[in-house]
């Protein structure tokens, strides 16, 4: 830990500052104006760094080299304008939720078609030409590349400052990220506007790729890698502001390059590796943040909202048929191991849908109900599974003890968890709930010892009356059925009357005496028992648990599948996980582009049924209903 190597990693903080700004620039320009939680942002990203890749191999690694950054940049400006045009124009009038799930499937798409393109190897590109050696600095040699980086990060900022503030566009955009609505009143282009903010957010991230061609290879996953950090600083530095966004680049970077020389460090003859903390030292500076400034170091705080928002129909209580039905229903599931009793991988596939649809279900009990966006949800799905692995293995505790214990300790993750987030709203709660969860992730991935690391826990077999997969799936049955209606009864109760009543209007909810954070916070506790018992029966279903089933990957998967069945329906949820589980089992073993075609089915169902597919098929069934009532109104007449 010398002081050279301390310079030197400063500025290495830098350099990395400059490059993740130019992301995070980008992505908060289009929030601010569009209100897109884009996660195809990364996906510019990567394909810059592609791009990039093509054109200096074709241009040349002598004079070509620039001109091949800057033509990469402006390519991926022009991806992201005909994306803008042809896509998310289309679903503008469509709830924020399922434009982000809109952009998801576009991560997909995109991530497959850069695999049909360039392959799946790693692709390193050249020097830079003039900046390929170093500097001596302390006596320590440094990359003139990374010296250059150091200087666009602020070159930029600048550029995209003066853009904002001494241009009539700038002022535009300005205004639109204030009051949108307006400024179509004003007679500006709205739709041409979002077009070029898009364009010139894709057009960031592009160059952003392909000035990290020198420093690192181009590899299928930096979407996700990149979209993650950029989320964080985005947040960090407060939502729409640029300033912000590179503060909070230079802040987290430079977080990270001290860990990286810190090292290992004895404290009170304690081992502590610093280096170990980059996997989630931003994931830490954002929580820490959101709770001591809820908009970030750079955001201005909103004043309470006294807009009621869009009414939506009082939940209704099931009719005789639905229940009729659900019973029906019901006895199919029973008796599907006897009807594909020549298909063993049927019930092993059932199960995991009767699993994906409970956590599905848990998550919807506080977005839809609650009205909280949670980006996180994975973290309880995990501790559930982990709580039952590690009850089993390490305290011989019998299989069905665990399954009960298990959902309490995910309760005790969303009991803590859900105290800080609650005081959040939009997307800050959505980003600390995502931080919880990688936080969980990182503590999970590292301590071998105890949790097993990125090896995971193995031997998490159910007892030995549930060896055979048929009753086990009867027990997952009756268990999931339990924890669904249990959610559903709770929705009915006076508790979710009043829950739905902070949703809709929180300051009439505070006036009539109803504690809306407390009755948040008590919604995450339940919703976080249930994805624990999902995650527990999930461990025993498998045998073993890693920890993927933590990851940033999963809390995603859950959002889809309540976007896609409709956030606005009870049976939405299950339904959403059933389809998307089923299709992403059939589309993987049917082919080796199987992420573009769920993209692309995605994509189709977002545009068919923006209200998803349980919504799309209320609405027409409450047509048909009052076409018919119509009709006998007139018969009667």
């Amino acid at each position: 830990m010398s002081f050279s190597g301390f310079i030197v990693q400063l500025l290495n903080g830098l350099a990395s500052a400059s490059s993740l700004f130019l992301v995070a620039a980008g992505l908060s320009l289009i929030f601010g104006v569009t209100r897109i939680v884009n996660f195809a942002h990364g996906s510019f990203f990567m394909v810059g760094v592609y791009i990039a890749y093509t054109l200096v191999e074709r241009l040349g690694t002598g004079l070509g080299f620039w001109p091949a950054l800057v033509i990469a940049a402006l390519a991926v400006g022009v991806l992201g304008a005909l994306i803008e045009v042809v896509l998310l124009r289309r679903i503008y009038k469509a709830p924020e939720l399922f434009q982000l799930l809109a952009t998801f499937a576009l991560v997909l798409v995109i991530k497959d078609a850069v695999l049909w393109l360039w392959g799946p190897d790693e692709l390193l590109g050249p020097r830079a030409p003039g900046l390929s050696g170093s500097v001596m600095i302390l006596g320590r040699q440094f990359p003139s590349y990374d010296l250059f980086l150091i200087v666009v990060g602020p070159l930029v900022l600048g550029l995209v400052w003066m853009l904002l503030t001494r241009t009539r566009f700038g002022t535009l955009v300005r205004a639109a990220t204030q009051d949108r609505e307006m400024v179509s009143a004003l007679g500006v282009n709205q739709a041409w506007l979002f077009t070029a903010v898009f364009a010139l957010g894709a057009l960031l991230a592009g160059l952003g790729g392909a000035l990290q061609l020198p420093r690192e290879p181009a590899t299928l996953e930096m979407d996700l890698n990149t979209i993650g950090a950029a989320f964080v600083v985005v947040v960090v530095g407060g939502m729409g502001s640029i300033p912000g966004a590179y503060a909070a680049a230079l802040l987290i970077a430079e977080i990270k390059a001290i860990c990286i020389w810190l090292g290992v460090v004895d404290v009170f003859g304690i081992s502590v590796s610093f280096s170990k903390l980059t996997l989630v030292v931003d994931f830490l500076v954002m929580a820490v943040v959101l709770v001591w400034r809820p908009w970030g170091l750079f955001g201005r705080p909103q004043a309470p909202s006294r807009y009621v928002g869009m009414q939506e129909e009082p939940l209704r209580r099931p009719s005789k048929a639905y229940l009729i039905a659900a019973a029906v229903f019901g006895l199919v599931l029973a008796a599907m191991p006897f009807i594909t009793a020549d298909s063993p991988y049927t019930t092993v596939l059932m199960i995991d849908l009767m699993i994906a649809a409970l956590f599905a279900t848990s998550l919807h009990f506080i977005m839809g109900p609650a009205g909280m966006h949670s980006f996180g949800h994975a973290a309880y799905f995990g501790l559930g599974a982990y709580g039952a692995a590690l009850l089993v293995r390490t305290s011989g505790m019998p299989m069905e003890l665990a399954l009960v214990i298990a959902p309490l300790v995910a309760a005790a993750g969303a009991f803590v968890y859900g105290w800080f987030a609650v005081r959040l709203s939009g997307v800050y709660l959505a980003m600390l709930t995502l931080a919880f969860a990688q936080i969980t992730w990182a503590v999970t991935y590292q301590w071998d010892t105890f949790t097993g690391g990125s090896n995971g826990l193995t031997g998490v077999w159910p007892a030995a009356w549930l060896s055979d997969k048929r009753v086990y799936y009867w027990l997952t049955l009756v268990l999931v059925a339990i924890g669904v209606l249990w959610l559903r009864r709770v929705l009915f109760s006076p508790f979710g009357y009043a829950l739905r009543a902070g949703r809709d209007s929180a300051l009439r909810a505070d006036a009539i005496g109803i504690d809306v954070k407390r009755m948040q916070w008590v919604a995450f506790v339940i919703a976080g028992t249930a994805a624990g018992l999902a995650g527990a029966l999930y461990a025993f279903s498998k045998g073993s648990i890693s920890p993927e089933s933590l990851s940033v990957g999963k809390s995603v998967d859950g959002l889809v599948m309540v976007l896609l069945g409709g956030i606005q329906t009870l049976a939405g949820p299950v339904v959403g996980a059933v389809t998307f589980t089923w299709l992403h089992d059939t589309v993987a073993r049917n082919t080796d582009y199987w992420r573009a075609m769920l993209g692309g089915i995605i994509l189709l169902l977002v545009l068919l049924f923006p209200q998803g597919i349980a919504g799309f098929a209320k609405q027409l069934f409450d047509r048909r209903r009052g076409g018919a009532a119509g009709k006998l109104k007139e018969a009667e007449a």
